[in-house]
Protein backbone atom coordinates (compact mmCIF):
# COMPACT_ATOMS: atom_id res chain seq x y z
CA UNK A 1 0.00 0.00 0.00
CA UNK A 2 2.75 2.25 -0.97
CA UNK A 3 0.49 5.02 -2.37
CA UNK A 4 -2.19 4.76 0.50
CA UNK A 5 -4.95 7.78 0.46
CA UNK A 6 -2.76 9.72 -2.46
CA UNK A 7 -4.66 11.65 -4.74
CA UNK A 8 -3.09 10.90 -8.80
CA UNK A 9 -3.73 11.84 -11.74
CA UNK A 10 -3.34 10.01 -14.73
CA UNK A 11 -3.52 11.53 -18.47
CA UNK A 12 -4.19 8.89 -20.87
CA UNK A 13 -5.82 6.95 -18.00
CA UNK A 14 -7.80 4.53 -20.70
CA UNK A 15 -4.55 3.65 -23.23
CA UNK A 16 -2.65 0.61 -23.29
CA UNK A 17 -0.51 1.62 -20.98
CA UNK A 18 -2.34 3.68 -19.11
CA UNK A 19 -5.37 1.39 -18.03
CA UNK A 20 -2.49 -0.41 -16.22
CA UNK A 21 -1.23 2.51 -14.70
CA UNK A 22 -4.61 3.54 -12.91
CA UNK A 23 -5.07 -0.55 -11.93
CA UNK A 24 -1.85 -0.62 -10.62
CA UNK A 25 -1.96 3.04 -8.53
CA UNK A 26 -5.51 1.99 -7.23
CA UNK A 27 -4.23 -1.44 -5.91
CA UNK A 28 -1.29 -0.14 -3.71
CA UNK A 29 -3.62 2.19 -1.97
CA UNK A 30 -4.10 5.37 -4.14
CA UNK A 31 -6.99 7.37 -5.60
CA UNK A 32 -6.28 7.40 -9.62
CA UNK A 33 -8.33 9.65 -11.45
CA UNK A 34 -7.91 8.85 -14.90
CA UNK A 35 -8.12 12.13 -17.14
CA UNK A 36 -8.60 11.34 -20.32
CA UNK A 37 -10.56 12.81 -23.41
CA UNK A 38 -12.82 9.38 -23.86
CA UNK A 39 -14.31 9.32 -20.80
CA UNK A 40 -17.29 11.38 -18.65
CA UNK A 41 -16.22 13.10 -15.24
CA UNK A 42 -17.20 11.01 -11.99
CA UNK A 43 -14.50 11.45 -9.74
CA UNK A 44 -16.24 9.07 -6.89
CA UNK A 45 -15.48 6.48 -9.92
CA UNK A 46 -12.07 7.89 -10.58
CA UNK A 47 -12.72 9.33 -14.08
CA UNK A 48 -12.64 13.38 -15.25
CA UNK A 49 -13.35 14.51 -18.79
CA UNK A 50 -9.44 16.09 -20.30
CA UNK A 51 -8.24 17.45 -23.56
CA UNK A 52 -5.09 17.79 -22.70
CA UNK A 53 -4.81 19.72 -25.88
CA UNK A 54 -6.86 22.27 -24.27
CA UNK A 55 -5.48 24.63 -21.34
CA UNK A 56 -9.06 25.45 -20.57
CA UNK A 57 -9.91 22.06 -20.33
CA UNK A 58 -6.50 21.08 -18.41
CA UNK A 59 -7.68 23.72 -15.96
CA UNK A 60 -11.25 22.86 -15.45
CA UNK A 61 -9.97 19.03 -14.20
CA UNK A 62 -7.55 20.36 -12.18
CA UNK A 63 -9.98 23.02 -10.40
CA UNK A 64 -12.75 19.70 -10.10
CA UNK A 65 -10.09 17.41 -8.50
CA UNK A 66 -8.94 19.84 -6.25
CA UNK A 67 -12.64 21.03 -5.25
CA UNK A 68 -13.37 17.33 -4.29
CA UNK A 69 -10.19 16.46 -2.88
CA UNK A 70 -7.90 19.41 -1.35
CA UNK A 71 -4.82 18.07 -3.01
CA UNK A 72 -2.98 16.44 -5.93
CA UNK A 73 -0.22 14.00 -4.73
CA UNK A 74 0.57 12.53 -7.87
CA UNK A 75 0.55 13.45 -11.98
CA UNK A 76 1.53 11.14 -14.43
CA UNK A 77 1.84 12.52 -17.77
CA UNK A 78 0.63 9.35 -19.62
CA UNK A 79 -1.53 10.73 -23.00
CA UNK A 80 -0.04 10.30 -26.48
CA UNK A 81 -2.86 12.66 -28.60
CA UNK A 82 -1.27 12.60 -32.25
CA UNK A 83 -2.83 13.94 -35.76
CA UNK A 84 -3.86 11.29 -38.21
CA UNK A 85 -0.68 11.37 -40.60
CA UNK A 86 1.20 10.59 -37.57
CA UNK A 87 4.01 7.78 -38.79
CA UNK A 88 4.66 9.36 -42.26
CA UNK A 89 8.30 8.69 -43.67
CA UNK A 90 10.73 11.36 -42.59
CA UNK A 91 10.44 12.72 -46.43
CA UNK A 92 6.60 13.29 -46.36
CA UNK A 93 6.27 14.74 -43.15
CA UNK A 94 4.71 18.10 -43.57
CA UNK A 95 5.90 20.86 -41.00
CA UNK A 96 2.91 22.01 -39.97
CA UNK A 97 2.09 18.19 -38.71
CA UNK A 98 5.22 18.61 -36.94
CA UNK A 99 4.32 21.62 -35.46
CA UNK A 100 1.34 20.09 -34.35
CA UNK A 101 2.13 16.96 -33.12
CA UNK A 102 5.57 18.90 -30.61
CA UNK A 103 2.41 21.01 -29.40
CA UNK A 104 -0.04 18.41 -28.49
CA UNK A 105 2.63 16.12 -26.83
CA UNK A 106 5.13 18.54 -25.67
CA UNK A 107 3.46 21.47 -25.04
CA UNK A 108 0.25 19.35 -22.95
CA UNK A 109 2.83 17.82 -20.82
CA UNK A 110 4.32 21.33 -20.45
CA UNK A 111 0.62 22.39 -19.19
CA UNK A 112 -0.22 19.91 -17.44
CA UNK A 113 2.58 20.25 -15.22
CA UNK A 114 2.74 23.97 -14.65
CA UNK A 115 -0.77 23.78 -13.44
CA UNK A 116 -0.60 20.97 -11.33
CA UNK A 117 2.94 22.09 -10.14
CA UNK A 118 1.18 25.37 -8.84
CA UNK A 119 -1.03 23.20 -6.32
CA UNK A 120 1.97 21.13 -5.16
CA UNK A 121 4.10 24.34 -4.81
CA UNK A 122 1.11 25.52 -2.43
CA UNK A 123 1.46 22.07 -0.33
CA UNK A 124 5.42 21.61 -0.30
CA UNK A 125 4.99 18.38 -1.65
CA UNK A 126 4.14 16.35 -4.96
CA UNK A 127 5.65 13.81 -7.59
CA UNK A 128 4.92 14.13 -11.21
CA UNK A 129 6.27 11.21 -13.46
CA UNK A 130 6.51 11.86 -17.01
CA UNK A 131 6.30 9.29 -19.72
CA UNK A 132 9.06 9.01 -22.13
CA UNK A 133 10.56 6.41 -24.03
CA UNK A 134 14.04 4.50 -25.20
CA UNK A 135 13.67 6.47 -28.32
CA UNK A 136 14.24 9.73 -26.59
CA UNK A 137 17.71 8.45 -25.13
CA UNK A 138 18.99 6.18 -28.37
CA UNK A 139 18.55 6.50 -32.10
CA UNK A 140 16.12 4.49 -33.68
CA UNK A 141 16.95 1.07 -35.02
CA UNK A 142 15.46 0.86 -38.53
CA UNK A 143 16.38 -2.76 -39.22
CA UNK A 144 13.44 -3.69 -37.26
CA UNK A 145 10.60 -2.54 -39.39
CA UNK A 146 12.16 -4.11 -42.38
CA UNK A 147 9.48 -5.93 -44.24
CA UNK A 148 6.89 -4.44 -42.78
CA UNK A 149 4.80 -1.08 -43.11
CA UNK A 150 5.22 0.30 -39.96
CA UNK A 151 7.06 3.31 -39.43
CA UNK A 152 8.70 5.45 -36.30
CA UNK A 153 7.74 8.97 -36.68
CA UNK A 154 10.57 11.76 -36.33
CA UNK A 155 8.82 13.33 -34.19
CA UNK A 156 8.47 11.24 -31.42
CA UNK A 157 12.13 11.29 -30.51
CA UNK A 158 12.41 15.01 -31.06
CA UNK A 159 9.17 15.08 -27.92
CA UNK A 160 10.25 12.24 -25.95
CA UNK A 161 13.79 13.67 -25.79
CA UNK A 162 12.30 16.79 -24.96
CA UNK A 163 10.00 15.58 -22.22
CA UNK A 164 13.17 13.62 -20.53
CA UNK A 165 14.95 17.16 -20.07
CA UNK A 166 12.38 18.99 -19.69
CA UNK A 167 11.60 16.93 -16.73
CA UNK A 168 15.26 17.15 -15.59
CA UNK A 169 14.82 21.04 -15.66
CA UNK A 170 11.58 20.76 -13.12
CA UNK A 171 13.57 18.55 -10.41
CA UNK A 172 15.61 21.42 -10.53
CA UNK A 173 13.57 23.78 -10.54
CA UNK A 174 10.83 22.69 -7.87
CA UNK A 175 13.44 20.61 -5.72
CA UNK A 176 13.20 22.95 -2.79
CA UNK A 177 9.46 22.51 -2.63
CA UNK A 178 9.69 18.77 -1.91
CA UNK A 179 8.48 18.59 -5.47
CA UNK A 180 10.05 15.59 -7.29
CA UNK A 181 9.95 14.94 -10.79
CA UNK A 182 11.13 11.98 -12.64
CA UNK A 183 10.62 9.95 -15.94
CA UNK A 184 9.94 6.38 -16.82
CA UNK A 185 11.19 5.10 -20.82
CA UNK A 186 9.59 1.70 -21.50
CA UNK A 187 11.23 0.12 -24.03
CA UNK A 188 8.95 -1.48 -26.78
CA UNK A 189 5.32 -2.66 -25.89
CA UNK A 190 3.19 -5.88 -27.08
CA UNK A 191 0.05 -4.25 -28.63
CA UNK A 192 -0.35 -7.19 -31.70
CA UNK A 193 2.42 -5.86 -34.42
CA UNK A 194 3.33 -7.15 -37.00
CA UNK A 195 4.79 -10.66 -36.59
CA UNK A 196 7.78 -9.80 -38.08
CA UNK A 197 8.58 -6.76 -36.31
CA UNK A 198 8.15 -8.35 -33.31
CA UNK A 199 10.14 -11.03 -33.71
CA UNK A 200 12.94 -8.58 -35.19
CA UNK A 201 12.65 -6.51 -31.80
CA UNK A 202 12.60 -10.12 -29.76
CA UNK A 203 15.69 -11.23 -31.14
CA UNK A 204 17.53 -7.95 -30.21
CA UNK A 205 16.25 -7.56 -26.88
CA UNK A 206 18.23 -8.88 -24.04
CA UNK A 207 15.31 -10.37 -22.23
CA UNK A 208 14.09 -11.51 -25.87
CA UNK A 209 10.58 -10.82 -25.36
CA UNK A 210 8.51 -7.44 -25.94
CA UNK A 211 7.18 -5.36 -22.67
CA UNK A 212 4.09 -5.35 -21.19
CA UNK A 213 1.78 -2.54 -19.75
CA UNK A 214 2.26 -4.25 -16.26
CA UNK A 215 6.01 -4.32 -16.62
CA UNK A 216 5.67 -0.20 -16.73
CA UNK A 217 3.45 0.30 -14.03
CA UNK A 218 5.14 -0.84 -10.80
CA UNK A 219 8.32 1.78 -11.86
CA UNK A 220 6.24 4.76 -12.30
CA UNK A 221 3.98 3.89 -9.05
CA UNK A 222 7.70 3.33 -7.06
CA UNK A 223 8.30 6.78 -8.12
CA UNK A 224 5.17 7.94 -6.85
CA UNK A 225 5.73 6.94 -3.62
CA UNK A 226 6.98 7.82 -0.50
CA UNK A 227 9.61 5.09 -1.00
CA UNK A 228 11.11 7.23 -3.71
CA UNK A 229 11.22 10.22 -1.68
CA UNK A 230 14.96 11.28 -2.20
CA UNK A 231 14.89 10.28 -6.32
CA UNK A 232 14.46 13.24 -8.30
CA UNK A 233 15.38 13.77 -11.84
CA UNK A 234 16.10 10.87 -12.80
CA UNK A 235 14.76 8.29 -16.00
CA UNK A 236 13.91 5.05 -15.07
CA UNK A 237 14.35 2.93 -18.48
CA UNK A 238 12.07 -0.03 -18.06
CA UNK A 239 13.17 -1.98 -21.70
CA UNK A 240 13.81 -5.31 -20.81
CA UNK A 241 17.67 -4.34 -21.15
CA UNK A 242 17.55 -2.76 -24.80
CA UNK A 243 19.48 0.31 -24.34
CA UNK A 244 22.23 -2.10 -22.48
CA UNK A 245 23.50 -3.18 -25.88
Amino acid sequence: MILKDKIIIVTGGSGLIGKELVEDINRKGGKAINADIGVETNLQEGTIHMDITSDQSIQKGIDQIVFEYGRIDGLVNNAYPRTRDWGNKFEDIDPESWRANIDMQLTSYFVCCQKVLKVMETQKNGSIVNIGSIYGVVGNDFTLYEGTDLKTPAAYSAIKGGIINFSRYLASYFGKDNIRVNCVSPGGIFENQNPIFVKNYEHKVPMKRMGKPDDIAPSVSFLLSEEAKYITGQNLIVDGGWTAI
